[in-house]
């Protein structure tokens, strides 16, 4: 971690595991912010991006156990402008749903929903582009308003797709519980689990501890600008609650949110889940014709999909160190974090750098794993 420091491939790197519940590495390596010379701190507050998909879907599955909906349930049911959804065939055609997206649907990825990422080369993602579906200065109902008015990308059930599906997710939170997503998850997930530094935006006593974002320049790194996920840079209260990738956190409160997978759903005599319900999350939920599924164009050999988290199936198709039956994701500024049931081990690696799946994730695992003598 402190090669890619010197390097100037990373401004500054947080690293953590745990381990029999016990924390047994932590260290800060560079700055937080190289322009205002603040080195990295153990409490820096980091934007986690699409780390923020596992705690939206524990909020879900909380009102999964309550009995307010079925997995197999047509989202439909909570959002009517879901009902007769079309789906993109060609550009001058789009067809019928083949059936109505469910909430399974949702939080597999599986829903026929893109996301945006490759306009340039995909139709649908370019539609998502000019109906700026994503609008930080909106709300998560004017997203669905959009969404509902544009085609799938493919018939649901039939590909993984990488998408927004989790900010539907988000929504249905909303109209299930009665609650704003910011508020049911500061109510039901923050609060009882002791994440004081977890939210949609920093408040103003905490600015200082937030990491500055950096992307690639010739001489080394240059500051990158975060504003497609807020119109504020995360400095004023958000109205857009992304829950596919909107929160900001701390290593610590995140260690706790993954002490909570590890414990099956339960922290410090806080219990958000039951065992049951970890396992069907952790669990494969992709048929054998979806695998291996691509990530953002990158093959994810050896890995099934639950809801909302990857998880190891082979650990020879991975190709690194690691158990069958860990599960883990990862942000789009380099956060990563996974959950070794087997091993009763949990990483978590916290930076902020502009470029997606660059292989410290997988170096910093690599180095965890190969330190286990026991």
């Amino acid at each position: 971690m402190q090669r890619y420091v010197d390097q100037k491939k990373y401004a500054g790197v947080l690293t953590a595991i745990a381990r029999h519940d016990k924390l047994a590495f932590a260290e800060c390596f560079g700055m937080m912010d190289i322009e205002a010379n603040k080195p990295m701190r153990f409490d820096t507050i980091f934007r986690i991006a699409s780390m923020t998909k596992p705690i939206a879907t524990v909020a879900a599955m909380m009102l999964y156990e309550e009995g307010r909906f079925q997995l197999g349930d047509p989202v439909s049911r909570f959002i009517p402008e879901f009902k007769d959804l079309r789906v993109y065939k060609n550009a001058t055609e789009v067809v019928p749903a083949e059936r109505e997206v469910t909430i399974r649907d949702l939080l597999t990825h599986t829903s026929g929903l893109s996301g945006g990422f490759t306009p340039q080369s995909d139709p649908v993602d370019a539609l998502y582009q000019e109906a700026r579906v994503r609008n930080p200065a909106g709300t998560l109902e004017d997203m669905i308003a959009k969404l509902a008015k544009l085609p799938l990308a493919n018939q649901p059930g039939s590909e993984w797709r990488y998408s927004l599906s989790t900010n539907v997710v988000g929504y249905l939170i909303q109209v299930i519980s009665g609650l704003s997503l910011d508020v049911f998850l500061r109510q039901r997930i923050f609060e009882p689990l002791g994440m004081t530094d977890t939210g949609f935006d920093v408040p103003p006593e905490k600015l200082d501890r937030l990491a500055a974002l950096y992307g690639p320049a010739d001489n080394g790194l240059k500051p990158a600008d975060a504003l497609w996920l807020s119109t504020s840079g995360f400095t004023a209260p958000a109205t857009f609650f992304s829950s596919e990738g909107g929160l900001l956190s701390t290593t610590t409160d995140y260690l706790r949110f993954s002490r909570l997978l590890l414990h099956n759903g339960e922290l410090d005599g806080v219990r958000l889940l039951s065992r049951k319900t970890v396992e069907l999350m952790t669990t494969n939920h992709l048929p054998g014709n979806l695998l291996p599924y691509r990530l953002l164009g990158t093959v994810q050999r050896g890995l099934g999909f639950g809801l909302g988290l990857s998880v190891v199936m082979d650990i020879g198709q991975t190709g690194i160190l690691g158990s069958v039956g860990t599960y883990s994701w990862a942000g789009a500024f380099n956060t990563h974090f996974w959950v070794d049931p087997e091993e009763d081990l949990i990483g978590i690696l916290m930076t902020q750098y502009s470029i997606p799946l660059r292989p410290i994730r997988h170096e910093f695992q690599i180095l965890a794993y190969q330190a286990v003598i026991d």
